[in-house]
Order: structure tokens, then C-alpha cells, then sequence
């Protein structure tokens, strides 16, 4: 017995012993990374006090806070940012849907001010600014080497007043310079349209105001058509939609999907992970869709064609999307400030992650480049006076009277609508595809059962 109680507290010794020499070296490097991270923070102290006391100016103390805060922030990837109080406000107030600016949605790469995408409708817009552009100077000052938030201060200014910048285009051999007078932006966040039997949904951004337009539009194009039995399908237009809140993407698909995984968001820790699940009901009825996208798509755009694209609720239509698959969170700090800090990514409901990827689309349709016009040509068509030369044009052609009145009502009816959609392909040739796409749909959609 006494033998067995020996062994017993020499295995507990040892464990002790055990114990202390592992955790031992742990503690310590535990202790070297706090020595470390308490040098690194003297170093900035030291930093920042000779700043204040040498450099050949006076410098505000908040000035170089916020400039550090910023510079950490920055140092992270393109969305990470601080905010100092203006600006968290103007962010708030452009979520709400109306803001000063040029109307214009930027990244930052190698440097310089990539534009993501222009705004429907906003003096970039207007002015032919397009996604892709790259901004490197503003009134002539360079905006290399600067961090995106000062980039974007340069940009802004009194409404009514112009800007003039510079801009470097893939395809054109030379920069170019752009006047543009600064404007309240008013953003529509979605303007519904119908196109012989289907509606059309442009969706231009996510705010507060993006799911309850975007039902009033929907709701107002089936009523239009006489009722949902009429309705083609749905072109829902989401290219050049920068993307903005998270929830209004989910509340959008979940418009048309009964049911499934939406979007997923995994973080650093595990736990944080977040799930989206659509909830019963679509709007249409399971009425087919087709999406459009492009490379100014970004974020909560790329949120909704990734789902729908999973669920194979939608056709996605256009070209690869901008590739912004992480989420930012909005974290308040005192002094009304707030930090903007990349914390997940999300997935679509497949489980892949379109981070610096994109969507690719179903059916890759490029929009083709805008010909300019002919010097001397007329713009209503060649003058002659020679129409189509058709069976009912010819002299002494007999007459169909094997139609009745409401047929031929109906035909003339299908003509004018083939008519208006062969003069969108003038217009928007990748919005005409779409439409066709359902079109063709419907032709060979089986007739419903009674």
C-alpha cells in the first residue's frame, strides 16, 4: 500500500514538474509579446511627441490622432477606415438616400482612385464617368500616395461648384481631363419599368429605401400588365449598383426565393459566423428571372446574384462582377466618430466566397461600345423613301379575312411589343437580352394544368 502511494505522489511530482516546465516557456513568450506591443506603443508615443514639439509647423493634436487611427486602419485592406465625426454623419445621411457629391462609388488601387461604379443619374454620370476609370489627379493635384477617405475629401465641396478631374481609361491611349459641377445626389434606389411582358427592376443601390421600392415597383408593373398571368418574368438590373446595407440585399432575395440559405458571414472567431435563410413567399409566384450584372457590381449586388445564381432562381446575365466579398462592420467611438473595420466574409449559399473572384454570369453578354455617330449621316435611318418590301405591300395583294377583329387587335398588339423590344437593343443591348432570354422562356414554358 505504501508502495502504491509513493507511486501515486511521484506521478503527481512529476506531473508538476511536467507542467511547470511546459507552461513555463508559454508564460514567458506570453510576457515577451506584451514587452513588445508596450515598446511598439513607446515607440509611437516618442513618435507622436516629436512630431508635436519639431515639426516646422504646429500641428493639431486631433489632426494627428485621427491621421494614425486612419493610417492603421488603411494599412489593413481598401474598406477599413476611420471616421472621424463629418463624416460618419455624411456616411448616415447617404445611407438615407440623399448626399452631396459627384455621385460616384471609389476604391483604392496601386495607388490611385478606381471607380467601382457611377451612380444612375448623378453629374459623374452625366459627365460619362465609368466603372473601371481610374482617378489620379483632382483640379490637377495628384491623389497618389494618399489614403482614400483624403482622396475622397478632394472630391467634394459646395454644391454648384466644379471639379475637374483626371482620368486614366483602359483603352484609351491618353488621361483625360473631366469637368463635373458637384450636385446634391439624390439617389432613386430602384425604378421599375415594363418592356413588353416583363418588368424590369433597376436597382441602383442598397439603402433604407431599396426593398419597399423595389416592392412598389414590382407591385405597379403587374398592375400595368393586367395582373401577374400576363408577367413574363423579372429583369432584375443590378449593373453599376455599388452595393450599401446587408440586410437590404437579404430583404431583396428573399423577395423572390421560398425558402434556402440567402448568405453566410464567417469571421475571425467561429462563433461570429452568421447564417441568412429566406423565409416563405416570392413575389412572383416562381415566375423566371433573369440578372444582370457587370464589373460595377459590387457587395450586396454580388450578395443577391450569388443567391439567386445557387438557388437557380435567376439566370445571371452581363459580365464578371467587382469581386467584393467581405463585410465591414460600423463600430461608433467617442467623440461621435467611428471606426469602419473589415470583420467577415460571406459566402453564397453554394459555400463559395467571391472575394477578389466575382460572379461569374451564366451567359457572358458584353455590352458593345457606343459608335460614335458618322459625320454627315442622318440619325432618323438612310433617306429613302423605299420601306420593307412585304406581302401586304404589293398591289393587289388579298387581304387575311380569315382573322377575326379582337385576333388581329392581339397580333398587332404582339407586333408593336416585338417592335419596342428590337429598338432596346439600340438602347441597352445587354437589358434587350435579358428580356429576350424570358421571352423565349415563356414560348416554351408548358401550359399550366388545370
Amino acid at each position: 500500500m505504501k508502495k502504491f502511494v509513493m507511486a501515486a505522489l511521484g506521478g503527481t511530482v512529476a506531473g508538476a514538474l511536467l507542467t511547470t516546465q511546459v507552461a513555463g516557456p508559454l508564460l514567458a513568450q506570453e510576457a515577451a509579446k506584451d514587452s513588445s506591443v508596450y515598446e511598439q506603443l513607446d515607440l509611437f508615443g516618442d513618435i507622436f511627441e516629436r512630431i508635436r514639439a519639431q515639426y516646422v509647423e504646429p500641428v493639431k493634436t486631433e489632426a494627428l490622432v485621427e491621421a494614425a487611427i486612419n493610417g492603421m486602419l488603411t494599412s489593413l485592406d481598401p474598406h477599413s477606415s476611420y471616421l472621424s465625426a463629418k463624416d460618419f454623419d455624411d456616411m448616415q445621411v447617404q445611407t438615407r438616400g440623399e448626399f452631396g457629391g459627384l455621385g460616384i462609388e471609389v476604391t483604392q488601387e496601386e495607388g490611385f482612385i478606381k471607380v467601382i461604379s457611377p451612380m444612375d443619374g448623378t453629374p459623374a454620370a452625366k459627365a460619362g464617368i465609368q466603372a473601371g476609370d481610374f482617378i489620379t489627379h483632382v483640379n490637377g493635384e495628384s491623389v497618389l500616395g494618399l489614403v482614400l477617405d483624403d482622396a475622397v475629401a478632394m472630391m467634394r465641396g459646395p454644391i454648384g461648384s466644379e471639379i475637374i478631374i483626371t482620368v486614366v481609361r483602359e483603352g484609351t491611349p491618353e488621361p483625360f481631363d473631366v469637368s463635373i459641377i458637384r450636385d446634391t445626389i439624390k439617389l432613386s434606389a430602384v425604378r421599375g419599368r415594363t418592356v413588353g411582358n416583363t418588368v424590369v427592376l433597376r436597382i441602383t443601390t442598397f439603402n433604407d429605401q431599396t426593398t419597399p421600392s423595389m416592392t412598389e415597383a414590382l407591385k405597379k408593373g403587374i398592375e400595368e400588365l393586367g395582373g401577374i398571368d400576363k408577367l413574363d418574368g423579372v429583369v432584375i438590373d443590378l449593373r453599376n449598383n455599388p452595393g450599401g446595407l446587408l440586410n437590404e440585399a437579404i430583404t431583396v432575395s428573399d423577395a423572390f426565393l421560398d425558402k434556402g440559405e440567402i448568405v453566410s458571414t464567417r469571421g475571425r472567431d467561429p462563433v461570429s459566423g452568421e447564417r441568412y435563410n429566406a423565409q416563405p413567399g416570392d413575389m412572383i409566384n416562381g415566375k423566371p428571372i433573369v440578372l444582370l450584372i457587370n464589373g460595377g457590381s459590387a457587395s450586396a449586388s454580388e450578395i443577391v446574384a450569388g443567391a439567386l445564381q445557387d438557388h437557380r432562381r435567376a439566370i445571371v446575365v452581363g459580365t464578371k462582377s467587382f469581386g467584393k466579398g467581405s463585410v465591414q462592420t460600423l463600430i461608433p467611438l467617442r467623440g461621435d466618430g467611428a471606426m469602419r473595420l473589415t470583420t467577415a466574409r460571406y459566402y453564397t449559399p453554394s459555400g463559395r466566397s467571391i472575394q477578389a473572384l466575382g460572379i461569374s454570369p451564366d451567359i457572358v453578354v458584353n455590352q458593345p461600345a457606343a459608335e460614335p455617330p458618322v459625320e454627315g449621316a442622318d440619325e432618323k435611318g438612310p433617306a429613302s423613301a423605299v420601306g420593307d418590301r412585304t406581302e401586304a405591300s404589293l398591289r393587289g395583294a388579298i387581304s387575311n379575312d380569315s382573322m377575326t377583329d379582337d385576333e388581329k387587335r392581339l397580333y398587332e398588339e404582339e407586333l408593336a411589343r416585338a417592335e419596342e423590344s428590337a429598338k432596346l437593343r439600340d438602347e441597352d443591348y445587354q437589358l434587350a437580352y435579358a428580356v429576350d432570354i424570358l421571352k423565349g422562356l415563356t414560348a416554351i414554358a408548358p401550359e399550366p394544368t388545370p
